[in-house]
């Protein structure tokens, strides 16, 4: 068997400049490359050094996408569940389904083109 790690994940959105902003100010995280991609697009890799996604637009990328077509949600573990509800609200999004179970609490947000995230603490 081999092991692997998670490296990045590729999302589309309607607007990657906004989209690098939110996670930088949520996660802390920098702009690792950006530049033009497939199809005279425009791509953001935004992350950490060991993973990061990478945010892809195009004139044809409308959003509004369906949860669970074909994602369900992508999940992230932060050590301060309250600060980072806070940088979503101010995003002018919406969170909802907070939970606490064991281990941990979380809630979920749809960001501008309706994708599904999950933020996790197991403070």
């Amino acid at each position: 068997m081999t092991a692997a790690t998670l490296e990045h994940v590729n999302l589309s959105v309607s607007n990657p400049d906004r989209s690098a902003r939110f996670f930088i100010k949520l996660f802390d995280w920098h702009i690792r490359w950006e530049g033009p991609s497939i199809n005279g697009g425009h791509t953001i890799h935004v992350g950490s050094e060991g993973d990061y996604l990478a945010l892809y637009s195009h004139e044809s990328v409308q959003g509004g996408f369906s949860k669970g077509q074909p994602m369900n949600h992508i999940g992230f573990v932060v050590d301060n569940l309250e600060t980072a509800e806070e940088i979503v609200i101010e995003a002018g999004l919406k969170p909802y389904g907070h939970e606490k179970y064991e281990p941990g609490r979380r809630f979920y947000f749809f960001d501008w083109d309706g994708i599904e995230f999950e933020i996790v603490s197991y403070e």
